[in-house]
């Protein structure tokens, strides 16, 4: 009656597929949808609202401006005010819309890496936002001695244009003010192909006095979490700097709340860290450059930035001060030729040693061959063949296991019921016939660091993002829609136990007999790119169990 129990057995893994199916469906259905929602624009409830110079409420408040001594006299307003307060810059990179009250990066749009895969309408990706419901932007200004903002308000610039096309060349957006006399000039520098934005105040001071400012750049955010498309280890949400004991140090929203964090190197940068994406500050790398990160009180806000060393303009000098703001995906190449360790911020954990070379010899394979679920399975082969030497032993010793069953059953019929006489009886057998009983653990051991590290590269690389490969994986980042790959991937690990001998005491028997079915549901939540690595590894461990298996029973082995 064998084949009805594995019939009632085979049927209850179809439902129970099935009903799995169906919850995941239901799941993915009541995922909050992503509703665009219209810039904010403080203080201007219609089109001929005015700006008069005080401190806006809500987003914009100058409640995170840094603290400076001697705050300046009230900033000039008299000069015309440009008919639209938002400037929308384009280019082929990305969409970013500035307001020219406090000239601030308030949204940043990445046409090149949407929020859903393009075959399902996916939108260019918004990075940078301030909306009613969220606010995530990039502000800077001037404070000190001869300040542009204050506690008492920002400056509102006046703007040649409302729009920028970034695509025959490099293109400048300039917002001007006059502050008793100083014509200050806050220049936005926009190159093609490029995320990085560069930032310059021109300062012209034709007045009989020195001027002198200080210059402050922030990522102001609040703790709103953006959907991720990842399973397990969930990616890190918050901010990061550089400091003199730490290439890379993570400040969590937790540690922002629980008081300031504040530190002056030679350098450096600040940055704000998600799944994928990075806004980062990246000051003059030869200056020294003062860090601080904190919340505000009071408010679901966040402030992560800098301040450079006072800016000084002798009378009728013309002085600059020039830094950048980089908002885009995190692509180690670009990162780390723009700061000093900031290619860090792509954490593949503590296996990160092993993780970088992993994606160097994937990203190459994908040079060549055009396609990332090819180049994981070619990465697998490499791997597999780098660490054949080291497993061949142990698929001998399996092989030569499985050589043994009708001995190792026959000591069963005869010492069952005495399990110390069993397994002195084994031990012997082993020894005559030099099997390593534990040598089966040692391909899994030496897979499981591999493994973990290839997880970690298909969790940060932005590159293998919305990466299609074959028919209906069209997202080797997220699981499989239709779990076809995990199915295939229990089938290799059932048809891989049955080239292998089972081991003698009946419990580990069961254990092992349930690791497939139980491998398979586990797998139905992981990454497409890492069950198609995982699944590749087994078929290619079939192929070299095989092939030892008849060397051994043709008495080569």
């Amino acid at each position: 009656m064998d084949w009805q129990r594995n019939g009632l057995l085979a049927g209850s893994l179809v439902v129970a597929l099935l009903l799995f199916n169906q919850w995941m469906s239901f799941t993915e259905a009541r995922k909050p949808a992503v509703v665009a929602e219209q810039l904010l624009v403080p203080g201007q409830g219609d089109s001929s609202a005015q700006f008069d110079g005080r401190v806006e409420s809500g987003v914009g408040a100058a409640s995170d401006l840094p603290v400076a001594r001697d705050l300046p006299e009230a900033i000039d307003t008299s000069a015309a005010i440009s008919s639209s307060r938002l400037v929308t810059v384009e280019s082929s990179q990305f969409s970013v819309v500035i307001d020219s009250h406090g000239g601030d990066i308030v949204q940043v749009k990445l046409k090149q890496h949407l929020d859903a895969p393009a075959a399902k309408g996916g939108q260019p990706f918004t990075l940078l936002t301030r909306t009613q419901n969220n606010t995530y932007v990039a502000k800077s200004g001037l404070v000190g001695i001869n300040a542009t903002d204050t506690r008492d308000g920002r400056p509102q610039f006046v703007v040649g244009r409302d729009s920028v096309d970034v695509t025959t060349g490099v293109e400048q957006l300039d917002l001007v003010t006059r502050s008793n006399g100083v014509l200050i000039t806050k220049r936005f520098t926009f190159t093609p192909g490029s995320y990085q934005i560069g930032v310059e105040y021109l300062i012209h001071n034709p007045t009989a006095s020195q001027w002198s400012a200080v210059f402050y750049g922030q990522i102001n955010r609040d703790s709103h979490k953006p959907l991720v498309n990842a399973t397990g280890v969930q990616p890190y949400l918050g901010g990061a700097l550089r400091t003199a004991e730490k290439n890379y140090r993570k400040v969590t929203f937790g540690d922002m709340q629980d008081g300031k964090l504040e530190e002056s190197i030679s350098g450096g940068w600040v940055a704000m860290l998600q799944h994928y994406f990075i806004g980062a500050w990246i000051p003059d790398q030869n200056a020294t450059n003062h860090f601080s990160l904190r919340k505000i009180n009071g408010q679901d806000l966040y402030v992560m930035g800098y301040t450079s060393d006072p800016i000084v303009v002798p009378a009728g000098q013309i002085g600059s001060y020039q830094t950048s703001f980089y908002a885009g995906p995190k692509d180690q190449e670009v990162l780390a030729g723009l700061a000093e360790h900031l290619d860090l911020t792509i954490d593949y954990g503590f296996l990160w040693l092993l993780a970088k070379p992993i994606f160097t010899l994937m990203q190459w394979i994908h040079n060549v061959v055009g396609n990332w679920g090819w180049s994981i399975i070619l990465l697998t082969v490499v791997i597999k063949l780098t660490l054949y030497p080291l497993s061949a032993a142990s698929l001998r010793s399996m092989a030569k296991m499985r050589k043994l069953q009708p001995e190792m059953a026959r000591l069963k019929d005869l010492y069952g019921d005495d399990r110390q006489k069993m397994s002195g009886e084994l031990m012997g057998l082993y020894k005559k016939h030099k099997v390593n009983p534990a040598g089966g653990c040692l391909p899994v051991l030496l897979q499981m660091p591999v493994f973990i590290a290839l997880y970690w590269v298909l969790l940060e690389s932005v590159e293998i993002r919305h990466s299609s490969f074959i028919f209906w994986l069209t997202d080797l980042s997220a699981k499989d829609p239709y779990f076809v790959l995990p199915l295939i991937m229990g089938a290799s690990m059932y048809f891989m136990q049955r080239l292998q001998p089972m081991p003698p005491d009946p419990m580990q028997a069961k254990i092992m007999k349930i690791m497939p079915v139980a491998f398979t549901f586990f797998f139905m939540l992981f990454p497409a790119g890492l069950v198609l690595y995982w699944t590749t590894n087994n078929l290619l461990s079939m192929a070299q169990q095989i092939i030892v298996n008849r060397q051994i029973e043709a008495g080569k082995g």
